[in-house]
């Protein structure tokens, strides 16, 4: 075979490869919409004011990023912080915050999660799964405890569970 038919059956040959497909080196994942997010953070915080509780809300989405922030005018300053906090931290451990507060206790083998930076294990944080994805997180602070701050997202989720199948 001469030298030029032989490159040519070479190159003949990577040209013909399958190439993959765009969509096969893309993520395409569900998240949360700002729409969503909203309807989900005016909710909660109208249950902490109907509560009688000055609170702060924060919804994050799937990356850990705030898509809404909404505070009673009366909260404390540090309710805006550990509303996030609550939000990004459920987030990230992928449980709720009450879970991840009762795992993480001291003499517990995981009692040391609550040393690393910007972890807030205290009730309040919730994880917001649709359709077998975790999409976001929203956290609620600035009621009396961990268990008012959870009453006051599980409110959130529920304005926005029918219309995202929430699990």
């Amino acid at each position: 075979m001469k030298p030029v038919r032989a490159v040519a059956l070479v190159v003949a040959a990577i040209v013909s490869q399958p190439v993959p497909a765009a969509d096969k080196l893309l993520a395409n994942y569900p998240s949360l919409t700002t729409v969503a997010a909203l309807q989900a953070a005016q909710a909660a915080l109208a249950r902490c004011d109907k509560d009688g509780y000055t609170a702060a809300v924060a919804v994050v989405d799937r990356g850990g990023h705030a898509l809404v922030l909404l505070r009673n005018g009366l909260a404390g300053p540090h309710t805006v912080q550990t509303a996030m906090g609550k939000a990004a931290t459920a987030l990230s451990f992928r449980t709720d915050t009450t879970e991840l507060a009762a795992a993480t206790q001291a003499g517990r083998a995981a009692s040391g999660v609550r040393e690393l930076p910007n972890v807030v294990a205290v009730g309040g944080g919730l994880t917001i799964r649709a359709k077998g994805a975790l999409v976001g997180a929203i956290g609620v602070s600035g009621a009396p405890n961990g268990d008012a701050d959870d009453g006051c997202a599980k409110a959130g989720l529920a304005a926005i569970g029918d219309a995202l199948e929430l699990e």
